[in-house]
């Protein structure tokens, strides 16, 4: 049997066959958002960041006060979503449209990201490179998929957490990058990094020792059991939400992956897709508008949904969503998507679980 490496879901707007050029300029793009979607307000930026910390902090008492296990799955699961959103809030910092004053998107980011364990300079650096290179098959930096020849050799371990437990890939991402990516994200040795960026990592990784150092106290005072039930698993709740929202951003059957020349920044940030998860959407920051995200990283996430209106008629089909469930949407990707063909300058995903397959 053979399986095409296109999708027919009718839930997508399907992106139409490219030339190497588009229709539409980067300028034309940025031309038809209003101006005001490119200034962050610190104000509004940090009543996110304190309504975050605010519920996180409820939260906390109110598992305390109760001390119910009838309590604590509803717990883990409300608190790892606003750890997530937490995330969110410092992953604005990194890409400074949280504001315009970069000693404040450090200070925000430290505290946004150290307490849930994510580096914030080694996140942040190799964040920026995963946005300098979205679609390109050789220089994106995460969830970017494996040729036909590297799934088949891959060791267990390596198709384990990035195809049969995806969901709990990040945190060995940052120790080991993803697969033909050598380095990590604690380093200032790391390939990752920029001499000139050496006391970021280490002010990170530093914070992040002092962070662990401080959950050990917690665990050494109040036993594991306590470890595990406010901080372990609201962290594991976290890193799925990290994993799902990431994974499903860039990985569907029918969205096309570039090599060399046909690749440029535009077609590449078009290679994504904006997903709805429906009242979880304000909860996370909107951060499933991901299209003019990808396109221009300093529009705050307020302003994202506006400024995804505003660049519609312009993309025209090149604009892409999907109104799926999200956990149907992560089945077909999680079935459909594991490796693209060795050659060829656009290609589409295709699945491992076949013997048989075509390309476009």
């Amino acid at each position: 049997m053979q399986l095409s490496n296109r999708s027919n879901q009718s839930t997508l707007n399907p992106l139409p066959s490219t030339t190497s050029e588009l229709p539409f300029t980067l300028q034309d793009v940025k031309a038809a958002i209003p101006a005001y979607c490119f200034e962050p307000s610190v104000w509004k930026s940090l009543s996110y960041f304190f309504i975050d910390i605010s519920i996180i902090a409820a939260l906390y008492f109110i598992a305390y006060k109760l001390d119910s296990w009838l309590f604590f799955p509803i717990f883990w699961v409300m608190q790892g979503t606003m750890f997530w959103a937490l995330f969110v809030v410092g992953h604005d910092c990194g890409h400074g449209s949280f504001s315009k004053i970069k000693w404040l998107n450090n200070l925000i980011g430290h505290l946004s990201h150290i307490p849930i364990l994510v580096p914030y300079h080694g996140w942040r650096i190799s964040h920026r490179t995963h946005h300098g290179n979205t679609g390109n098959i050789d220089t994106d930096e995460s969830w970017y998929p494996v040729t036909e020849t590297k799934f088949n050799i891959m060791p267990w371990y390596e198709k384990l957490f990035r195809f049969y437990i995806p969901l709990l890939a990040y945190p060995i991402y940052l120790f080991r990058r993803s697969p033909n990516r050598q380095g990590s994200h604690f380093l200032p040795s790391s390939p990752l990094f920029k001499p000139s960026e050496k006391w970021d990592i280490i002010t990170s990784t530093s914070l992040m020792i002092v962070m662990v150092g401080f959950l050990g106290f917690l665990t050494y005072q109040f036993g594991w059991l306590f470890f595990v039930k406010y901080y372990f698993m609201p962290y594991l709740v976290f890193v799925m939400w990290l994993d799902l929202v990431t994974y499903l951003h860039h990985t569907e059957a029918d969205i096309p992956w570039y090599r060399g020349d046909d690749w440029n920044f535009l077609k590449g940030a078009l290679s994504t897709i904006d997903r709805d998860y429906g009242f979880i959407n304000p909860i996370h920051h909107d951060i499933g508008t991901h299209v003019a995200h990808h396109i221009f990283l300093s529009i705050p996430h307020y302003h994202l949904r506006t400024a995804t209106e505003a660049i519609k008629p312009l993309l025209g089909d090149y604009y892409r969503y999907s109104t799926e469930p999200i956990w149907k949407s992560f089945i077909q990707s999680y079935w459909s998507c594991h490796f693209v063909p060795d050659n060829g300058s656009k290609v589409y995903y295709q699945s491992g679980w076949n013997s048989d397959k075509t390309v476009d």
